[in-house]
């Protein structure tokens, strides 16, 4: 059973950072798309960052330059750095995870009906 649990969301002035991570459990291979979406108040869900097979990541446009993710098989966590926060990012973050094998981080970001996801957490950006 695949279980997601998110830490780090918060308050933060525009330009501040956040770290936020995901402490996956049940998940003991690299055949899963994992990564973070994000849904403000009145918007489409976006996956904002998301990590293939093989580790590396894709990126909304909106966060490219901005926000970095990583995956440690090893320690079970995802995490996502965030920098010069703007208010736009202001939302509920999710992690989540769906199995995939041989799937590269676009594929993942834009083509994956995700199963497994965590409860969320807030990060709001103020101006």
């Amino acid at each position: 059973q695949v279980r997601l649990v998110e830490s780090g969301g918060g308050s933060v002035q525009a330009g501040g950072s956040l770290r936020l991570s995901c402490a996956a459990s049940g998940i003991t291979s690299w055949s899963y798309c994992m990564g973070w979406f994000r849904q403000a108040p009145g918007k489409e869900r976006e996956g904002a960052a998301i990590i293939g097979n093989r580790g590396s990541a894709s990126y909304a446009d909106s966060v490219q330059g901005r926000f970095n993710s990583s995956r440690d098989n090893a320690q079970n966590t995802l995490t996502l750095q965030m920098s010069n926060l703007k208010p736009e990012d202001t939302a509920s973050y999710y992690c989540a995870a769906e199995s995939c094998t041989n799937c590269d981080s676009r594929f993942c970001r834009t083509q994956i009906p995700y199963q497994y996801w965590g409860q969320g957490t807030q990060v709001t950006v103020s101006s």
